[in-house]
């Protein structure tokens, strides 16, 4: 059976860490940015750490 291709969408969007966790940007976090609040913007450079059942198809997808 031939090697499995990385999904280069996905890949572009998440990271995996050392420890196994994913973690994705924000939402909403690259235009228009004059009507949000200033918590909320310095909020968006914070990465978010993906739930357990979509980590796990994420992994399934991307390899490292």
């Amino acid at each position: 059976m031939p090697k499995l291709k990385t999904k280069k969408t996905i890949a572009k969007r998440f990271k995996i860490t050392s420890t196994g966790k994913v973690i994705r940007g924000h939402l909403a976090a690259r235009h228009r940015m004059f009507h949000k609040d200033t918590r909320r913007r310095r909020r968006f450079s914070e990465p978010i750490v993906v739930g357990e059942k979509m980590a796990k198809a994420i992994k399934s997808v991307v390899q490292n």
